[in-house]
């Protein structure tokens, strides 16, 4: 986002008092700007389990953005945990590798708090059967997102749950997205969300999978698809579309 301050609500009732759900969104958008990203999800959280219809695109994008940020700096410590653990063990350093195994099991803990939270608004107050299909795409694809980064750091029959589950959310997802049954159904093969479905899945395909050929071919797909539809865009959304591919 460009770091300008949020807009005021057009919306405000007579007396400038705003909404429940309008002043989460203003306060989701207040943690953004002051990069107070747990407060930020705790903001969204709540206004999804308003259960007042179905979220704007602002609103989906303050939920994803803030959710992303803390899972991400989560993901981030755990890499470099992981990392510095290896080298430790590598030189025979038990009392350090202990340490660090202890502090990365921590992180790791939190890592699955906030995928199990995400995942539980996800699918008992978002992925309802009213949604419009952008709707669906975009929160299975997130529901592929959380589980594929449990199975990050998840071992064994865990991990492989998880990963059956991603693949699951993934697949339904990109099901979703490919309906062309009706003019109205699906999404073309140049929506931002489509793509970038695409592109994560993959990733999934490749990192958790271990299947390059199979990650290989769906992104060749997508951005094939994409490519034979690139000149029916207006400037703004060839701009979106091609960032991703």
């Amino acid at each position: 986002r460009d770091g300008t301050p949020p807009p005021p609500f057009a919306s405000m009732a007579s007396d400038g008092s705003l909404s429940e759900r309008e002043r989460l969104v203003y306060s989701a958008k207040l943690a953004e700007q002051a990069e107070r990203y747990d407060e930020m999800v705790e903001s969204m959280k709540a206004l999804c389990k308003l259960d007042s219809g179905e979220l704007s695109i602002e609103e989906r994008n303050l939920l994803s953005v803030g959710y992303k940020n803390v899972i991400g700096a989560r993901r981030a410590s755990w890499r470099i945990l992981s990392s510095i653990e290896d080298k430790e063990r590598a030189k025979s350093n038990e009392a350090n590798s202990g340490q660090i195994k202890s502090y990365r099991s921590k992180v790791e803990n939190e890592l699955t708090s906030i995928c199990k939270e995400i995942l539980s608004i996800l699918d008992n107050h978002l992925i309802v059967d009213s949604a419009s299909d952008e709707s669906k795409v975009f929160y299975f694809k997130m529901k592929g997102d959380y589980y594929r980064y449990l199975a990050e750091f998840l071992q064994q029959e865990d991990r492989s749950k998880v990963s059956g589950q991603a693949n699951d959310a993934y697949a339904e997802a990109t099901k979703i997205a490919c309906n062309n049954s009706t003019p109205d159904s699906g999404l073309p093969p140049t929506h931002p969300i489509r793509l970038g479905l695409a592109l994560n899945y993959s990733v999934f395909h490749f990192e958790i999978q271990n299947k390059p050929t199979e990650a290989c071919a769906l992104a060749k797909q997508a951005f094939d698809d994409a490519i034979a539809e690139l000149d029916t865009l207006s400037e703004e959304s060839y701009k979106d579309s091609t960032l991703i591919m």
